[in-house]
């Protein structure tokens, strides 16, 4: 079953779907399935995701900003237009260096 507010063939700007606050990493889901989803999340310059564990294959890809994103002790700085891969079950992190969008799509292996 999908899980969305959006409606098939509309067209939207995809970095506009969310903003950054100063409180807290924010998140927005796109869309869902029992497959996986599109996760858009904002951060603003210094905030974080501690390690964590994602039971998905994953496809990062910032939107703007600067964000350095460790895969089990490795740093990868991305910046707007790039993208990474990440497998299932692996332990990461997320730092914003700056205030920063990306999207996050996740397919479950």
């Amino acid at each position: 079953m999908l899980n969305t507010d959006y409606k098939f063939g509309e067209v939207h700007n995809l970095a506009v779907q969310i903003e950054t606050g100063s409180d807290k990493v924010h998140f927005k889901q796109i869309f869902s399935n029992e497959n996986g989803g599109v996760v858009l999340v904002a951060f603003k310059a210094g905030q974080k995701l501690d390690t964590h564990i994602a039971p998905a294959e994953v496809m990062v890809q910032v939107l703007e900003g600067e964000i350095e994103f460790t895969i089990q002790d490795k740093a990868n700085i991305l910046k707007a237009g790039e993208f990474l891969l990440m497998g299932a079950d692996v332990p990461h992190s997320v730092f914003a260096k700056a205030d920063s969008k990306m999207m996050l799509v996740k397919v479950k292996p």
